[in-house]
């Protein structure tokens, strides 16, 4: 999957007015705005970077050879159906340094610099993929990756941070890796490692909702509730035993992009109504 905006058609026009202009038509996508990104789910945010790392797998390994991408800004992506998607490449290159010893393979960000080491060709060695893979670290990771994210989950996410920031793995490891958490979250293995033990009792009401009672937490799928995903039923109590205020939960029929289910939760169940594609669970002790 390249994560790269679609060319739904183009038009070359030259004229007297208008000379040698080429206008494309590519699908739309949304600005990619940092501040509301945080605000939004670990699982969203993940999406996020594991598309990123998708793009620049593809670029370290296209037809063309390892493409980097000079201007590796934000606003130079997109965000498509959840999925960040690169809107120019104008400033892409194919070309690798040239180099007749180490110090010619200089690379310097502002937090930091790093050598890599010169090949027996000349070539400063996989100097595309390492300047991507250093500005996927510096502009996504660091933010979205392990923020908020589930705690099992919370020291390999730390690893492929701390190894991206420190370039001691390629784009081809950090895919892995990535691909690895999105396995582990999807089964629910990253479960298998916790202490699953209900502090409450619940009482199970199929066919019904809770239509309020609803508070807020974050980060939340709703701007009003608290609507959270989970793996299955038995996450579900866990999230509302570690809420005060949660008395009762509300499964609905709807996924997130991972398959989990979205879960309402509720501060009371004084006012319970049929629906016959969810159930309610509520805290009948404490």
């Amino acid at each position: 999957m390249l994560s790269r905006l679609l060319l739904y058609g183009y038009c070359y026009q030259d004229s007297n007015d208008i000379p040698d202009t080429l206008t494309t038509i590519t699908e739309l996508g949304s600005p990619l705005e940092m501040i509301q990104l945080l605000q939004t789910s670990w699982e969203d945010r993940f999406r996020i970077c594991l598309s990123l790392v998708r793009l620049l797998h593809y670029l370290a390994h296209s037809p063309l050879g390892s493409v980097t991408l000079l201007d590796f800004r934000p606003r130079q992506f997109v965000i498509v159906d959840g999925e960040l998607k690169v809107t120019d490449l104008d400033d892409a290159s194919i070309e690798e340094s040239s180099c007749t010893s180490n110090s010619d393979c200089f690379m310097e960000f502002p937090a930091r610099n790093f050598t890599l080491p010169c090949s027996v060709e000349g070539r400063c060695q996989n100097m595309n993929e390492k300047r991507n893979l250093y500005n996927a670290y510096r502009f996504f990771f660091t933010y979205l990756l392990p923020h908020s994210a589930p705690s099992s989950l919370r020291p390999l996410l730390d690893k492929i941070v701390n190894a991206t920031g420190e370039l001691h793995w390629g784009i081809d490891e950090t895919a892995a890796q990535l691909e690895r958490v999105l396995n582990l979250y999807k089964s629910g293995e990253y479960l298998q490692n916790t202490t699953r033990i209900p502090k409450a009792e619940y009482r199970r009401v199929p066919e019904a909702f809770i239509p309020d009672e609803n508070y807020r937490c974050w980060p939340s799928y709703h701007h009003k509730g608290c609507l959270l995903s989970v793996f299955d039923v038995n996450e579900a109590i866990e999230i509302c035993d570690s809420y005060s205020q949660c008395k009762a939960f509300v499964l609905t029929n709807q996924t997130t992009w991972t398959g989990r289910q979205l879960v309402f939760f509720k501060t009371a169940s004084n006012h319970i109504l049929p629906d016959p594609d969810k159930i309610t669970y509520v805290k009948v002790t404490d």
